[in-house]
């Protein structure tokens, strides 16, 4: 089975098989079925790309319900850190970090349920991010939690004086004041 389980229910790392020969290589992204398999049944309905230069810190961004988002992502080119944050309000990892490399040369890519915060930092030149969600974006019910909350306290493996962060991204809200799902 190409999942592998993480410490936080329903979070799980994808490593698809690739396929190598002096052409190149060939890999399944996503392939439905392979995903019921493994008990995802996310519907996807919107893909998502962002490139991005050294630094960049992305979130901690996510959506409350009815539009909560599950996501599928992966890094096409370079390298980032990719950290999400369990706010399931009943869940025994309520509050609880993961991070991951994730990079166009390792392949990895993270499910991520509903019902958690995520975000990345880029840790290669530029890196070019990919993701699919299974409900569509509106910004009437995003909520973003502070990158650098010291409650979290999440190593981003970069100097965060260096960060390169959007407006929104340097106001939002600390872990206990964030939407509640």
């Amino acid at each position: 089975m190409p999942f592998t389980d993480t410490p936080i229910a329903g979070l799980k790392i994808f490593e698809p098989k690739v396929w190598e020969d002096e052409r190149g290589y060939f890999f399944e992204s996503y392939n439905e079925n392979t995903f019921k398999e493994a008990g995802i049944n996310a519907k996807f309905v919107q893909d998502n790309q962002a490139r991005s230069v050294y630094g960049v810190l992305r979130g901690l961004h996510y959506q409350v319900a009815p539009f909560a988002q599950a996501k599928l992502v992966r890094v096409l080119e370079g390298k980032v850190l990719d950290v999400v944050v369990d706010i399931r309000e009943n869940s025994p990892s309520y509050g609880q970090t993961f991070s991951i490399e994730l990079s166009a040369e390792n392949k990895k890519q993270l499910f991520i349920p509903r019902g958690f915060a995520h975000g990345y930092v880029v840790l290669s030149e530029t890196a070019e991010f990919f993701y699919k969600c299974d409900n569509f974006y509106s910004k009437v019910h995003e909520g973003s939690i502070l990158y650098n909350d010291p409650m979290l306290n999440i190593d981003w493996q970069i100097d965060l004086e260096n960060a390169i962060l959007s407006e929104k991204d340097q106001i939002n809200s600390l872990f206990g004041e964030h939407r509640k799902q």
